[in-house]
């Protein structure tokens, strides 16, 4: 007969119940239909009993809970589904409410809400060249853009450099109709939406318009090299080797760069994608660091963590 471990916790005073295990129960439920170990809720008290390795990770998991609520948090559901995902992967528990702070704006804080991209904050903050890998919704572009908004607020850097490539117009943009702002509009808009997201429009345009902060395409980095900078190349699965191999050679002195991509979903019309085969190529290079993200990281609605790992599975089936 296997070994069963029982561990009460007592909830202070002055926690708010909703705030602990979510509104219907929905963290406690979330946190108990993934273990096998038993979750009883009665009045100011948690009851658990199972497995003693799970009792033990799960008694952690709900004493941060207490202690981040009694900080005046609510517990975040994001943040408890990546704490499970290392418990179950992993085999240990790391806290994942530890603040840490990316950015403040519009009166509201930037800060990473899973494990993967607390590893991909501290990435960027140790490492000179640092490559964001994974699917839609993980935080990829929002943290860097962040990582590169608080490094010019706090002087590391005097310009911010925000690139993608451009696609379907094959960087061959005089094929399109209406004036280059305007072809090139639709490729690189959604870096001016997380950019509006996190400075005032006036400020932010301010700072385009004398150049601190610059947003082009791929193509517009040909011949320059960027000092004092902290460059970010999205949708990088989109780029050939060659324009890899261009935007990182742009690299000048004092600077940073962050590579953003997802290598399922690529677009690009022929040929073989810069991201493809990148960490073999620079594994061996010192400071340069490679985070992969999993459906776990998904911090948008729930359906997209779902989404995403339906197709995981599809493309497994296919493969095998």
């Amino acid at each position: 007969m296997s070994e069963t471990a029982n561990i009460t916790i007592n909830i202070p005073q002055g926690v708010d119940m909703v705030h602990l295990v979510g509104a219907q129960s929905k963290i406690a439920h979330l946190i108990e239909d993934s273990f096998d170990a038993s979750i009883t809720l009665r009045g100011d008290r948690i009851a658990i009993s199972g497995d003693p390795a799970e009792v033990d990770a799960l008694a952690k998991l709900f004493s941060d809970l207490i202690d981040h609520v009694l900080a005046g948090q609510p517990a975040d559901i994001h943040a408890v589904r990546s704490a499970i995902g290392h418990i179950k992967t992993e085999g240990s528990y790391v806290n994942p409410f530890t603040d840490d702070m990316v950015l403040s704006a519009h009166g509201r804080s930037v800060r990473p809400k899973t494990l993967g991209q607390k590893r991909y904050v501290d990435a960027i903050r140790k490492n000179t060249i640092t490559f964001g890998i994974g699917p839609a919704g993980t935080g990829k572009t929002y943290l860097a853009m962040a990582s590169a908004i608080a490094a010019l607020k706090n002087k590391e850097v005097r310009r911010l450099v925000f690139t993608r490539p451009v696609v379907e117009a094959g960087e061959n943009l005089g094929f399109l109709p209406g004036t280059l702002e305007e072809k090139i509009d639709p490729y690189i808009r959604p870096l001016f939406d997380a950019l509006y997201d996190m400075m005032e429009r006036e400020q932010a345009d301010s700072l385009l318009e004398n150049g601190v902060i610059e947003v082009a395409p791929l193509a517009f980095m040909r011949g320059r090299t960027f000092n004092d900078s902290f460059l970010i190349l999205d949708e990088a699965q989109n780029t050939t080797p060659e324009q890899m191999k261009l935007f990182l050679t742009r690299l000048g002195f004092r600077s940073k760069m962050v590579v953003t991509g997802d290598d399922t979903q690529l677009d690009l019309p022929r040929g073989i994608s810069g991201l493809k085969g990148i960490q073999d190529i620079l594994q061996d290079v010192d400071d340069i660091a490679f985070c992969r993200f999993g459906d776990v990281d998904v911090v948008r609605h729930s359906l997209v963590a779902k989404i995403v790992e339906a197709y995981a599975k599809a493309d497994a089936r296919r493969d095998g």
